[in-house]
């Protein structure tokens, strides 16, 4: 509790090593409350803003980091596959950048150890962004705005590192504390219903929290998807991207594979799973019983699980939704 209240008491520089603090200081297991925001945003993450709003980072100049992220509608795009230039499909559902500074690693399969090298897989990936560094820094040169800002904060020009630094500690202001399951973690039992309280005993007996674990509920470990049944079996035509951590490692174990995605916000960021095949919580929940548990749950403990989940959707720092308001990006 202690450390909780430590976090919850944290300014924006403590809020951008809040991670490696709580891995550090805590059992990685432990579900914490998450940190208050920050009362301000430094001049670096608002340039981080512009740029993960600024269209011109894509090939045609036509997509932005937040057309499959948008910040005001869970962190994703709420569509099965991500749509990138030209109306390119994409291989994979887009996660939620919402809390994502807390993951362990970065993307489905892992592949990014940080959000700094995060930001380099959409940017060159032809079905997302198609661009590159030297099409990117060569139009935000031109604009003095951008000139200024990065010779102010960076004390240099425009170039690949900074833009990443900016974008990546941006996404680190986006921890969305407050959620009612924060609040009952933080003593107030009456934060939760009698309903959702059930649900979250039922979410700790069945077994579902040693994968949804950690601050986050989630991100920070890998696991299969199908432990007890076979998932892509049943589903059938499977892809390469259904393979997962697979595609990174070539070890046969690693499989169908994957980080295990967060809960928090998940009542938000329909539809579920990679393969964005999943509609509505209700269906995830009886999946992952069934998959993942071996499990047919009764309707009643699927409605309180839901009800818990429910419980799991916190805010976005209000500095950042005034900046949201204010612009025409």
């Amino acid at each position: 509790m202690l450390l909780a209240i430590t976090l919850a008491a944290c300014d924006s520089k403590t809020a951008k090593t809040v991670s490696s603090t709580v891995i550090q200081d805590v059992d990685k297991r432990a579900i914490i409350p998450l940190p208050q925001h920050a009362s301000f945003l430094d001049d670096e993450v608002i340039l981080g803003h512009r740029l993960f709003h600024d269209k011109r980072l894509s090939g045609n100049q036509q997509v932005s980091c937040a057309n499959c992220h948008s910040i005001v509608t869970g962190g994703d795009d709420n569509i099965p596959i991500a749509i990138g230039v030209e109306g390119r499909m994409g291989k994979i559902n887009s996660p939620t950048v919402l809390n994502s500074s807390l993951n362990f690693r970065q993307f489905w399969d892992g592949r990014a150890y940080s959000l700094e090298e995060q930001v380099e897989g959409p940017i060159h990936n032809k079905l997302e962004m198609d661009a590159n560094w030297s099409m990117i820094i060569a139009r935000l040169r031109k604009d003095p705005w951008y000139v200024q800002q990065f010779t102010e904060i960076y004390d240099s020009s425009i170039n690949a590192d900074n833009i990443k630094a900016a974008i990546a500690n941006f996404e680190r202001e986006l921890i969305t504390p407050n959620s009612p399951f924060d609040r009952y973690l933080k003593g107030d039992k009456n934060a939760l219903s009698s309903l959702q309280l059930q649900g979250y005993n039922r979410f700790k007996s069945l077994g579902c929290i040693s994968c949804h674990q950690g601050i986050n509920i989630g991100g920070n470990m890998y696991q299969r998807i199908g432990i007890v049944h076979n998932y892509f079996n049943d589903r059938g035509s499977i892809t390469e991207a259904d393979y997962g951590l697979y595609n990174i490692t070539k070890q046969e174990e690693d499989r169908f594979k994957f980080k295990v995605p967060s809960l928090r916000n998940i009542a938000l960021t329909a539809p579920y799973f990679h393969d964005g095949q999943t509609p509505t919580l209700e269906v995830a929940i009886k999946k992952m019983a069934y998959y993942q548990l071996g499990e047919h749950l009764s309707i009643e403990d699927i409605q309180a699980i839901e009800a818990f989940l429910h419980t799991l959707t916190g805010e976005v720092n209000p500095a950042i939704l005034n900046i949201q308001a204010n612009t025409n990006d």
